[in-house]
């Protein structure tokens, strides 16, 4: 089979030359195939799409482009939705078969072009659409994205919450390929399986400072499994303000600030006692309270005994869902900058509580070294997401190889008023 505009010309050609002497032709470009325009390429392919009036297309199956002679080859295919999500595929090394490797979106209508060329180089192309079909029976996947809009710290995870679980690692891939997250300066980041139905996201480093971070979700109407298809999502504006790191030396008594990486306060303080260690490692403010009853009991800690306590605890800031603060301890003024006397809180005076919680905001970093305590949990306890070296964070994702080390975010500790 042959398409070529010279090659049905090659007599006229061929005698327009002789004609008008060497040199001269009056086919385009020299004759050269590959400078025609392309030519309807409709006899030359077929696709696995109905194109009826009224057919639709069943996103199960993979979108295949097949090549009818053995002298044509297909050289490109672009095929998107309405929305402007593109769908990857794979071309055969002959150039005879094109085939989808990523599902196609339920209830979308899609635009492919095609190009091609025949024995001689001579290009063709064809422009196809089509619709996919709508899911019957099928359950939908919800997508919640967190934390709520507005400025953090620049240790702010991005969590995605799912309304129903996915433990196949093929399905967690189709998830995960949709959920995007794009950052302005951008950073290389990456989502960690929390569990069967949480995911987070982190760059490989802290986000920069004053960045803007936008999250959304391309799953709308993809096939996940045979029962299961995404759904909307609400997409999601974050930005990031200074970066802010307070790091407790629990073995010197001192906590030291930093802003974008300049010492700016040095705190004395105290953390926890024997038997009451303050956790080492990475944590992220959660929430602020001006005031919190703090009692024994709540940590586990009876009434009556020598370590109970029950007292009005001032500028609170949590970093640990079971009880740790960074807050005012005027009881232990004495102690702080000197010796560890706290239930694994870490205490100071009021003014500087007072400063630390004016300074400090829902995603800003607190690390504890030199407690003798254990290490943060990565998940469950607040966001521990950080003391996950980056190779360790990225065995967590579905599309890269090696074993995922998740926990169950139920399985940890959950909000406990506090530790004191």
């Amino acid at each position: 089979m042959s398409h070529s505009p010279c090659a049905r010309t090659v007599v006229s050609c061929a005698l327009l030359v002789i004609a008008l002497g060497a040199g001269v032709t009056a086919c385009g470009s020299d004759g050269n195939p590959l400078a025609d325009k392309p030519y309807d390429a409709a006899d030359q392919i077929s696709f696995n799409t109905p194109t009826g009036a009224g057919k639709r297309a069943d996103p199960d199956k993979p979108l295949e482009v097949v090549a009818k002679s053995d002298e044509d080859r297909i050289t490109d295919v672009t095929a998107e939705d309405a929305t402007g999500r593109f769908v990857a595929g794979e071309l055969d090394a002959d150039g005879h078969r094109w085939h989808s490797t990523s599902p196609l979106a339920a209830n979308a209508h899609y635009t492919v072009q095609v190009s091609t060329e025949d024995d001689h180089g001579a290009p063709g192309r064809k422009v196809l659409t089509f619709d996919t079909s709508v899911p019957t029976t099928r359950q939908r996947l919800k997508v919640t994205f967190g934390p709520k809009a507005g400025e953090y710290g620049v240790g702010q995870p991005v969590t995605a919450q799912l309304d129903h679980e996915v433990k196949d690692k093929a399905q967690r891939a189709v998830v995960e390929r949709a959920l995007r997250v794009d950052s302005v300066p951008a950073v290389t980041g990456s989502w960690y399986w929390v569990s069967d139905k949480e995911l987070h996201y982190r760059p490989k480093d802290y986000w920069p400072a004053h960045a803007t971070i936008q999250v959304h979700s391309n799953l709308d109407g993809v096939r996940i499994s045979d029962r299961l298809w995404g759904g909307p999502a609400t997409p999601l504006t974050l930005t990031t303000g200074d970066k802010l790191l307070a790091v407790t030396d629990a073995s010197a008594h001192q906590l030291t600030v930093y802003r974008n990486d300049k010492e700016i306060n040095q705190i004395p303080v105290t953390t926890g006692k024997p038997g009451f260690e303050t956790r080492n490692g990475v944590k992220v403010v959660l929430e602020k309270q001006y005031f919190v009853r703090m009692r024994g009991t709540t940590v586990g800690i009876a009434e009556g005994t020598s370590d109970s306590y029950d007292l009005p605890v001032y500028y609170a800031t949590r970093v640990t869902w079971s009880g740790e603060y960074v807050h005012a301890a005027p009881w232990s003024v004495g102690s702080q900058g000197y010796e560890n006397v706290s239930h694994g809180c870490t205490g100071m005076n009021t003014s500087n509580a007072e400063w630390f919680f004016d300074t400090f905001h829902p995603g800003d970093l607190v690390k504890v070294v030199n407690s003798n305590g254990k290490q943060m949990e990565n998940f469950g306890n607040g966001f521990g997401d950080w003391n996950l070296a980056w190779k360790d964070w990225r065995k967590g994702s579905a599309l890269t190889t090696g074993t995922q080390d998740t926990q169950n975010p139920q399985d940890a500790a959950r909000v406990q008023p506090a530790a004191l």
